[in-house]
C-alpha cells in the first residue's frame, strides 16, 4: 500500500485520503458553524492537519484512552483518530466539546470517516473523570485553567499535550502558584512561536 510522510510519521495513502476528507468536511460546515478561522483554509492541511498529528509522536504508541479536551473543528482529537485508526486501532479516543453544533459536526465527521470515536457534548468540567493515558488540547485555554481540566481526565501514570502560543512563561508561572507538575517544553512543527508541552505528574498544591 502506497504510504506518505505526515509530521515525521509513516502513515498510508487512506489515512492521508481520511484526513482530506475531514477538511472537505470542514470546509463545507465552517459557513454554518465558524469552526475555524476562514483564513486558515488556504493553508489548512500544515495549519491544522500537520499541526494536530505532530503531537502522536509525543504519546506513547498504543494507549489505552486518549481524551481530546475542546475539540471544536476536530484538532488534534479526529486527526489523532485517523492516524491512530491505523497505527493503534485499540486506542479509545474521547472528544469533549461543550458547543452543541460542534459536538454535531465532530460526530458526523466520525461517521463520514468511519472512525469509532466518543464525542460528549458537555463542558469538560462536568464530565465524568475519563481516566485517559493521554490528554490533549490545542490553544484551549491558560494553563492555570487547563491544568485542573486535565487533572481531571487523566490517569494517575497519564500524559497532557497542550498546544501553546506565546506567553507560555507567565503561564507557567500562574499555575505553579496552585499546581506542581514535570514539564517538557517541546517545538512545535508548524509554528516557530508555538511550543507543545508535555505534563505528567499534576499535582494540586
Amino acid at each position: 500500500m502506497p504510504s506518505t510522510t505526515l509530521a515525521g510519521m509513516t502513515v498510508s495513502a487512506t489515512t492521508t485520503d481520511l484526513l482530506r476528507q475531514h477538511l472537505e468536511h470542514l470546509v463545507r460546515w465552517n459557513a454554518a458553524i465558524n469552526l475555524v478561522a476562514k483564513s486558515t483554509l488556504p493553508d489548512a492541511w500544515e495549519r491544522h492537519v500537520v499541526d494536530s498529528a505532530q503531537l502522536v509522536p509525543l504519546a506513547p504508541p498504543t494507549p489505552r484512552h486518549w481524551v481530546d479536551l475542546g475539540s471544536g473543528a476536530g484538532f488534534p482529537g479526529l486527526v489523532v483518530a485517523v492516524i491512530f485508526a491505523e497505527l493503534s486501532p485499540g486506542t479509545r479516543m474521547t472528544l469533549i466539546e461543550s458547543d452543541r453544533r460542534k459536538a454535531t459536526f465532530l460526530r458526523e465527521t466520525a461517521r463520514v470517516l468511519g472512525l469509532k470515536v466518543d464525542v460528549q457534548a458537555a463542558r469538560i468540567e462536568a464530565a465524568p473523570p475519563l481516566i485517559a493515558d493521554v490528554v490533549s488540547a490545542r490553544a484551549l485555554a491558560a494553563l492555570d485553567k487547563l491544568i485542573p481540566m486535565a487533572a481531571r481526565h487523566l490517569g494517575s501514570d497519564g500524559i497532557a499535550l497542550f498546544q501553546k502560543g506565546g506567553r507560555i512563561d507567565s503561564e507557567l508561572a500562574a499555575a505553579r502558584m496552585t499546581w506542581s507538575f514535570s514539564i517538557e517544553r517541546l517545538p512545535s512543527q508548524t509554528d516557530a512561536s508555538a511550543e507543545i508541552l508535555r505534563l505528567k505528574d499534576l499535582h494540586h498544591v
